[in-house]
Parts: structure tokens; C-alpha cells; sequence
């Protein structure tokens, strides 16, 4: 029997239903644990391994680059010869590359750079204002100029969107200038990527149709992730004939409203696709208690599918007694909530700390929490995404590697110089660096390396080698990393945590780059990817994971503590204040939902009577739970 097969002689009959399915939309609502992930992979694989003398290709988006380099794993081991015709990846990875192969239709170049770095962004608005004369360095405007694009809003009358017409026109001229700086530099930002291929399809519908005949079939994870403008770009997408789609997802999910996620979304494709629903509610990850817990507390929020069946529990093998899977602790200060919680885990067998997770609302209260766990001599490290690296070393190296695809990007060089000045401890200017290379008419990389030849040493003398024959060959860019790399194995080990943390992250970075577009690909393609990607290390084995409850989701551990059960802190104090029937403390209610169905064995809940010296109650979700409240605070 073939993995393929033997994958789907395991399913279940909903989700043999929802793998089987063929034409037509299909809206899939799947609880948490309910096994997802193996139907959209199956289901790929399946359509692909059913047609390989057909051309068509398929389609599937999700919301992370981890997410989507799992599903392509799976695929390819299904039907590895097949795998070709299965595009798998994020939401804007999608956009990046339609904007690389049709972006010419609306002057945007296939080799624009990505500003995934705020301070990129910072210094290109500083710079747009001051050049149009606006007489104003004021960086709030970002803010406002990605609310715009998140709505697919170009800056030509987008004054009239305001209430204030003063207001309005002066943040429209700031756009205008910002758009513009973006073009010169042939860059594009994170919201460009959805508001710009939008914009394609929109000028050029024949792009569209270009889509719809190349992918027969579309998958959408974590569909309710989805913000009004991914939404609007599916919908364009589709046009009005095209209805081979299959969305899935959570509505107790839901907890990124603040960056445009709604329930709105999925009532938008319920009406415009009349789609057939599927319901996956067992739960195969938690113990019945937990999923009784879980189904309690949700049952409160009012913002969810009516017909929805509560969570059902699948889990048959368990390491616990009943009665043993969640515990609920309260503690008289949120010091003594530390200490109590890092004592606990502190007991645990070393080899399982990697199955270890706390979580909470606030990255406060897991920083306190990662101190504590370093108190107990117990390793800990806190997930969050880096947008960028942190050693020199590898500064220096993403940064030539900009320099070589862009011989005249000045940012990359004041990042280049500011990593070996760091490095090496020198004073090189790049303005000085700018100005020789227009006398000598050399690039700003070449330049560089002829700079820095009166600091001397081998390694110096090594790293200008490389920048000058990277310079003259981009096309050598693997060569150039190889032998970066073997620069930076030379580094002393004092001080080097970052350096090898870097390098941990960066190894990952190749392996999931090269699964994406081909280890062939050009240096363009690889820096544009490589912006998009998170340079968080891989987890350290033998770890314990701290992570905010936004961070947690769609990760799973054997035993994860939830801390700050507490009014105004899990729900918080602006969802407080906006009351019980708001949108805010339904998605509170949510954030908790999540974090509790993350618990393969134990769920380990804790409160305090105390956060920052402010008295405060145990979150209502406690109750609405089905726990006892602990009469007393453990001593």
C-alpha cells in the first residue's frame, strides 16, 4: 500500500467527505485537533495522483511559511513526481511571485526588493516627505498609509477616506510620496504585495483568467485569518465563474481581528459561493476534559456559525488519569506565580522539556516567566518572530547579498558598514564610501571592499574578496555564501550566541528557500523570499517554549501552562472596559480557546490576586469553564 493510500484508508468518513471532494466550493469548519492539515494534504495529493497525464495545477495558501513548507513536505512524500504541479505557500509568497511574472503590467520590475524591516520603511518615508518638500518627518504616517493598503486603497483620492478633509489631503500627499519612493527604489513593502496584485487583476483581468485556467483547484487554510483585502484579491481572483474552492477553518479561531481578521469573512464566502459545509468537530489532540472545558467556555461568544457542533473528543490514548489533565492554581502575586509555575516545570525530566509550553497574553508576563525559568535553572526561550538577524556576521552577509542584486541601494550599504564596523570595530563611513564610488564609477559593493583594505588582516582581506568577485558576479551568490560561511566558523566562541543562533536560523532559511522555488533559483528571487521569512532559530531541543497566545497558534505541546488567568490581564483590561457583549471580549474569550486546546496531556491554568501591585479578579473564563476557584492562594 502506497503513504498515499495508507493515508487515506485512515481517515475518518468527514474527512474521507472533504478529501473526496472534486468540483464545486466546499466550506470546511474544523475544530482544533481535528486533523486539518491531512485533509488539505491528502486531498492535493490525491487530486494530483488521480490526473498525472493532465497539466492543471492546484493551489493551496496558508497563513505561515512553516505552515506551508509542512504541507509541502507531505505532499511531496505522497506523490513525489506529482509535487511539481502543487503550489503551495503563504498568501503573500502568492502575490510576490504573481507580481514577479505579470508586475511589468503595472511598472513594477520582477527584481523589486522587499522592505520587510521597519527601519527600512522609516528611513524611505523620511526620505519621500523630505524630497516632496512636505516639511515633516513624522513616522506615524505609516501607520496610516498601511490601514489604507490593507483596505486596497491607492493613494490617488484616498484624502476622501477621512472624516478630517486636512487630515486627509495631508496624508494622501504623504502616500503619494511614500508610493513614489517605493517605485524608485524598485521596492515594494508587505502591504504592497496584497494592494499591488490586486491592483493587477483589477487593471488586467486577463491575469486573472491566466490564474483560473493554470490552477484548477483552490485551498485556503485558516481561512478565518483572511483580512477584507486577501478576502476582496480571492474574490477577483475567482471572478464569476471560477468556484473550485475549498476554505477551512475555525470561527472560535479568530483572534487577529486587530489586524482586519473577522467573522465577516467567512459570512462573505458563505454568501457569495453558496458553498457545501463539512464539519470536522472531533478533537484527536486534547483529553476529554479539556475539549468539555473548551466547549463551555466557547459557547459564550455569540460571533460564531449558529449550526456549529460542539468539539467532540477523539483522543483514546492517554498518560493521565481522569481528573489529572487540568489543574487550576492561584497564587498571591504574579512574583509568586513565577516562581510556583518555574518550580513545577523545574520537576520535569529534561528530555521532555521540549514538549513543555507556557503561554500567556502579554509578552510581560513571559518575560517575568522566562527569568523565573533561568532562576530554576531550567532552559527557556521565548518564540517571536525576527524580521531580521542579529549578529554581524550574517548583517554583513544579507546585506552584500542586497548590495550585489542592487549596486546602488545606499541602505544596504549603511547596513553593510554598520555590520563590520561592529564586527571589526571600526569607523568606515558609507557616505564616504557613496562618494568615492561615483568618483570611481564603481559599485557601492566594490567600493566597500576597496575601503576597508587599510584595516588589514586575513579575514578583512578575505571578506573584500568576496564582496569584490560578488560584485563583478552576482550570479555566484552560493559561491559567495560558502565562503562567508567558512569565515564565520573562524569566529572566536566568546560572545557568539547570536552569531550561532544566526547561523541555526539562516541553514533552516536555505532548506525551506530552496523547497520553495528550486535551489536554482536567481539571487533576486532568493532575497525576495528570504525578506518575507522569519530569522527566528529553530527551537534549541530540550527547550521549554514560552509564547504569547497569538504566537501559539497552530502549535501543540504534551503539557502547556496558561498564565495570568485574571481580569484585566486574560481578558483584558480594554475588552473589560468595553464590556461583555463586545466584539473585544468575545475575542478574548477566543485567545483562551486557543490557548487551552494547544494541551496534547496536561493543561496547567494559574491566576494571581495580584498583577503590578493592582488587585484583581480570576478571569470570568474561568468559570465559564467549569472549574472550581481555589479558595486559597497556594503558600
Amino acid at each position: 500500500m502506497s503513504e498515499l493510500s495508507s493515508a487515506i484508508s485512515e481517515l475518518t468518513e468527514a474527512q474521507t467527505a472533504a478529501v473526496n471532494w472534486v468540483d464545486g466550493p466546499l466550506f470546511v469548519l474544523a475544530g482544533p485537533g481535528s486533523g486539518k492539515t491531512r485533509v488539505l494534504t491528502t486531498r492535493v495529493a490525491k487530486l494530483l495522483a488521480k490526473s498525472p497525464e493532465k497539466s492543471f495545477r492546484v493551489m493551496a495558501l496558508t497563513f505561515t511559511n512553516k505552515a506551508a513548507d509542512e504541507m509541502a513536505t507531505r505532499i511531496e512524500a505522497f506523490v513525489p513526481e506529482q509535487q511539481h504541479r502543487a503550489k503551495v505557500g503563504t498568501f503573500h509568497s502568492f502575490c510576490m511571485q504573481m507580481l514577479q511574472q505579470h508586475g511589468s503590467h503595472i511598472g513594477i520590475n520582477p527584481d523589486f526588493a522587499i522592505y520587510s524591516l521597519q527601519s527600512d520603511r522609516v528611513d524611505l518615508l523620511r526620505d519621500a516627505i523630505r524630497e516632496s518638500g512636505l516639511n515633516s518627518d513624522d513616522d506615524r504616517f505609516l501607520s496610516a498609509i498601511d490601514k489604507l493598503k490593507a483596505r486596497l486603497i491607492q493613494p490617488e483620492g484616498s484624502a476622501k477616506r477621512f472624516r478630517d478633509s486636512a487630515s486627509g489631503e495631508r496624508i494622501e500627499q504623504v502616500f503619494r510620496a511614500y508610493e513614489a519612493a517605493l517605485s524608485r527604489a524598485n521596492a515594494l513593502d508587505f502591504g504592497s504585495l496584497i494592494a499591488q496584485a490586486y491592483r493587477l487583476i483589477s487593471t488586467y483581468p486577463g491575469v486573472a483568467v491566466h490564474y483560473r485556467r493554470t490552477y484548477a483547484y483552490w485551498m485556503f487554510d485558516e481561512f478565518q485569518d483572511t483580512t477584507d483585502g486577501q478576502y476582496r484579491l480571492i474574490k477577483a481572483l475567482a471572478g464569476d465563474s471560477f468556484r473550485n474552492i475549498v476554505a477551512v477553518a475555525d470561527d472560535d479561531q479568530i483572534i487577529y481581528q486587530w489586524n482586519g481578521a473577522s467573522f465577516q469573512q467567512i459570512q462573505r464566502f458563505r454568501a457569495d459561493f453558496q458553498p457545501t459545509e463539512i464539519q470536522l468537530p472531533t478533537n484527536y489532540r486534547c483529553p476529554p476534559s479539556i475539549v468539555a472545558a473548551a466547549n463551555q467556555l466557547v459557547v459564550n461568544n455569540t460571533q460564531r456559525t449558529m449550526s456549529k457542533k460542539p468539539l467532540e473528543a477523539g483522543k483514546t490514548t492517554l498518560l493521565y488519569p481522569d481528573g489529572q489533565h487540568i489543574r487550576l492554581t492561584r497564587y498571591s502575586s504574579e512574583e509568586e506565580e513565577t516562581i510556583g509555575v518555574a518550580t513545577e516545570i523545574s520537576k520535569i525530566e529534561t528530555s521532555q522539556l521540549g514538549e513543555v509550553s507556557v503561554l500567556a497574553r502579554t509578552r510581560a508576563l513571559l518575560e517575568r516567566m522566562l527569568k523565573g525559568l533561568a532562576d530554576a535553572d531550567v532552559p527557556a526561550a521565548i518564540a517571536q518572530r525576527r524580521d531580521n538577524f542579529r549578529s554581524p556576521q550574517f548583517l554583513w552577509l544579507s546585506s552584500a547579498l542586497r548590495l550585489a542584486a542592487r549596486p546602488l541601494d545606499r541602505r544596504a550599504l549603511d547596513a553593510l558598514t554598520g555590520a563590520f564596523n561592529r564586527w571589526f570595530d571600526t569607523a568606515i563611513l558609507s557616505d564616504d564610501v557613496a562618494s568615492a564610488a561615483e568618483i570611481s564609477s564603481r559599485s557601492l559593493l566594490s567600493e566597500w571592499a576597496a575601503s576597508v583594505s587599510s584595516v588589514g588582516g586575513e579575514r578583512v582581506e578575505a571578506l573584500a574578496s568576496i564582496a569584490m568577485r560578488l560584485s563583478s558576479h552576482p550570479s555566484t551568490f552560493r559561491d559567495a555564501i560558502t565562503n562567508s560561511l567558512e569565515q564565520f566558523l573562524q569566529e572566536s566562541a566568546e560572545d557568539s550566541s547570536d552569531l550561532e543562533e544566526d547561523r541555526a536560523a539562516w541553514t533552516a532559511l536555505v532548506r525551506s528557500i530552496g523547497q520553495s522555488i528550486g535551489r536554482d533559483a536567481q539571487l533576486e528571487q532568493f532575497l525576495q523570499e528570504l525578506a518575507l521569512r522569519s530569522k527566528e532559530p529553530p527551537v534549541v531541543p530540550n527547550t521549554v517554549t514560552l509564547m504569547t497566545i497569538h504566537s501559539a497558534k497552530g502549535k501543540e505541546f504534551d503539557h502547556v501552562y496558561v498564565i495570568g488567568l485574571a481580569e484585566d490581564v486574560l481578558p483584558s483590561f480594554q475588552s473589560v472596559k468595553a464590556g461583555e457583549q463586545s466584539p473585544e471580549m468575545e475575542e478574548e474569550r477566543r485567545n483562551c480557546f486557543v490557548a487551552i486546546t494547544r494541551a496534547r496531556e496536561r493543561l496547567c491554568l494559574s491566576y494571581a490576586d495580584r498583577y503590578r501591585g493592582w488587585a484583581k479578579k480570576p478571569s470570568r473564563f474561568l468559570q465559564e469553564m467549569g472549574l472550581d476557584l481555589p479558595h486559597t492562594p497556594v503558600s
